[in-house]
């Protein structure tokens, strides 16, 4: 079962590429946390771990882009919600890689909540700005 289900009603920005990304970001964390529920090897957990952070990033960058070319006012906080998110993620990637720390159900529980209060409230900011 899906740890997240990407909505229209619960997630949809009404901004296109936002939407689609989000979309993305729900079945890569989706993928990591099925493979840590399966007892995946550290390997498999490793790469789609990876691929999840290099994803948002990349998202987190999109956005930020789109949001300054609109002249968004909301860019600063937006962007530090961005680059606390990613602060943690690049320290877990850095410690797991390690074999100081393991990703478990919790880590996708952690992103969940913070994907559920960041986009009803960050990134429904910006869909009248940039939609």
């Amino acid at each position: 079962m899906p740890l997240m289900t990407w909505t229209e009603e619960q997630y949809g920005t009404k901004v296109g590429f936002a939407d689609e990304e989000h979309k993305e970001i729900f079945r890569l964390l989706n993928k990591l946390y099925d493979d840590v529920a399966s007892g995946a090897d550290r390997a498999t957990i490793g790469a789609s771990l990876d691929a999840l952070i290099a994803y948002v990033v990349d998202h987190f960058a999109h956005e930020e882009r789109e949001m300054e070319a609109a002249g968004f006012d909301g860019l600063a906080a937006h962007k530090a919600e961005h680059d606390a998110l990613v602060g943690i993620c690049a320290d877990l990637q850095k410690k797991f890689h390690a074999g100081e720390a393991d990703v478990t159900a919790e880590v996708g529980e952690m992103v969940k909540d913070w994907l559920d209060k960041h986009i009803p409230t960050f990134d429904f900011a910006y869909s009248s700005a940039i939609g």
